[in-house]
């Protein structure tokens, strides 16, 4: 077992309410080594109990957790660094680091050139070493999506955004990648088994795009770049796949350049996971669900005729190995909600007086022991009072 994984007497030491949070994905891992007898009796993420009063960070959680504020925009996350931390703290990820520790980044989405990628370096006992920045000189960076091979794909979101490859630790510069086109970006998700990458704009008409490199991944260089199409017919809607005649938007935006383009309304996050690609969109407060194998689109959520649905805002997007889908709200309640495969929809975090924000940013840890996010501009609606946020185990 690496030192990433939570090992076997841990995870069964952990059999409170508190550990469901973020057992279900590090029970799979742990089950599959320890033979499948771990996670045979582990209940999901919607059985955590009832979120509790705010804590002493403004921050309503399930019993057993705890929270953390990790940076603040315009601070100085570590101290004796002479990193600040970025305003309006949006998409993020975690990446593990080889001594067992991990990095979580975070997009700043600012205009006129003031975006890019900010990094926090955590040591394996969880202690925040270090922060610098991964990206600048961008503008609009709001999601964007990890990839197998530890980098971060960073979202432009404006109409001729692009997409920049970044490293998490900092150790090599950041290159743009425009064979992913330019249009107003939101998230990517990376299909490592079919080699393709799936790409969300966030427009009210805003297509949804695949991207086949011309060599096996991680080659992102060159490829083509195509727009989905959704059809009726026996049974649930199905995709298909057509090719875009310019990418990069010279002679018209992406989306016109196939006239029977699937739109969809305002595209947020996306994740991609044993064969299935989910993603939200804002205006309708859906989630959607593409079966790769099949090519059939579903609906997960769906605001107006759930019948629980106190979902709405709905925007950036975390996965469980599990399959608890995990959405962050956008305004709305101030909540991450998680959607969980037997269709129950379970308050995970709020951040109550924060309304005139928005919560960006989940990623758990390798281990999935901790869970971070953010909220944009904090209590006051500014982007410059962003904080960013680690929920863990209260005994942890």
């Amino acid at each position: 077992m690496n030192s990433n994984t939570v090992n076997r007497r841990e995870f069964l030491q952990l059999g409170t309410a508190g550990f469901l949070l973020f057992a279900a994905g590090a029970a799979t891992a742990v089950g599959d080594q320890a033979g499948g007898d771990v996670a045979a009796g582990v209940s999901s993420l919607g059985d955590i109990g009832p979120l509790q009063p705010a804590d002493n960070n403004g921050v309503m959680l399930p019993p057993g957790f705890r929270s953390r504020v990790v940076a603040r925009s315009g601070e100085k996350p570590v101290p004796g660094s002479d990193y600040t931390w970025h305003a309006a703290p949006d998409g993020g990820a975690a990446f593990a680091a080889d001594d067992g520790g991990w990095v979580y980044v975070s997009n700043a989405e600012l205009r006129n050139g003031q975006g890019g990628v900010g990094a926090l370096r955590f040591s394996p006992a969880g202690e925040l070493t270090d922060a610098y920045p991964i990206l600048q000189g961008t503008s609009i960076n709001c999601a964007g999506g990890r990839t197998p091979w530890q980098t971060w794909l960073s979202c432009e979101e404006f109409d001729l955004g692009q997409v920049y490859e970044c490293d998490p630790f900092g150790k090599r510069v950041a290159e743009v990648r425009p064979a992913l086109g330019r249009f107003k970006h939101e998230a990517v998700a990376v299909d490592p088994v079919n080699q393709v990458l799936y790409l969300t704009e966030d427009k009210p008409d805003g297509a949804l795009y695949r991207f086949r490199p011309h060599r096996p991944l991680p080659y992102l260089e060159s490829g083509t770049l195509e727009v989905a199409r959704m059809h009726a017919g026996g049974g649930r809607p199905f995709l298909s796949w057509a090719t875009l005649p310019d990418p990069l938007a010279e002679t018209a935006p992406t989306r016109y350049q196939v006239p029977d383009y699937a739109p969809f309304r305002g595209g947020e996050g996306l994740v991609y996971q044993a064969g299935k690609v989910y993603f939200s969109t804002k205006h309708d407060n859906r989630v959607w669900c593409y079966h790769v194998a099949n090519n059939e689109i579903t609906v997960l959520y769906d605001i107006a005729i759930s019948t629980n649905p106190i979902l709405s805002g709905v925007d950036n997007l975390a996965i469980t190995p599990s399959g608890e889908v995990l959405v962050a709200e956008d305004g709305g309640d101030m909540q991450i909600v998680v959607l969980t495969p037997d269709e129950r929809v379970i308050p995970l975090v709020q951040i109550p007086g924060h309304q005139r924000s928005e919560i960006t940013g989940p990623a758990f840890d390798p281990a999935y022991r901790r869970l971070y996010f953010s909220s944009q501009r904090g209590s006051t609606g500014h982007s410059s009072d962003g904080v960013t946020y680690e929920i863990s185990l209260a005994e942890s």
